[in-house]
């Protein structure tokens, strides 16, 4: 088993750093945990909607190049689905369960991510329909895979 954990642009703050790598630690426990960066585009100020969608595909074209062949791929997107923690907790086994061993979710740049990424995924997860930054995602995603993998081992952590 294996989680790749796709994103645009690099981490920089070392709060987020530490946090990451203290779930990567205790999801290790479950399965691999991997992590791919692509290179986010500089967003003009004011840039019109025609710039963003530019910036959006320039991004996309990065991602679809680096998802790892033979993955079920999980795009995180405000139209996807909403999930409990045990819905997800379930979704991941399920994923695992049949024939697919890696698991890539993708997380876009500050301005989500282009439809042909969209277009190209397994399954479109929501976390919210609030937004939330690119970096903080990562945190709560990797909080809830952790989360996911005790669950399905039936092991206690807090509500």
């Amino acid at each position: 088993m294996k989680i790749t954990i796709l994103g645009v642009g690099t981490i920089k703050e070392k709060y987020f750093i530490d946090t990451i790598k203290e779930y990567s630690k205790r999801i290790s426990k479950f399965s691999k945990v991997d992590f791919i960066t692509v290179s986010d585009e500089a967003i003009p100020d004011n840039a019109s909607q025609k710039e963003e969608e530019i910036i959006k595909n320039k991004e996309g074209e990065k991602i679809l190049k680096a998802i790892p062949s033979n993955s079920y791929k999980v795009a995180l997107d405000l139209h996807g689905q909403m999930l409990d923690s045990v819905e997800l907790a379930n979704k991941i086994s399920d994923i695992f369960t049949h024939g697919n061993s890696n698991i890539v979710f993708i997380i876009g740049g500050s301005l989500g991510l282009s439809k042909s990424v969209i277009d190209s995924v397994d399954y479109k997860l929501c976390f919210s329909k609030m937004t939330f930054p690119h970096k903080l995602m990562q945190v709560i995603l990797l909080e809830q895979i952790y989360r996911a993998f005790k669950i399905n081992n039936n092991e206690t952590y807090h509500k």
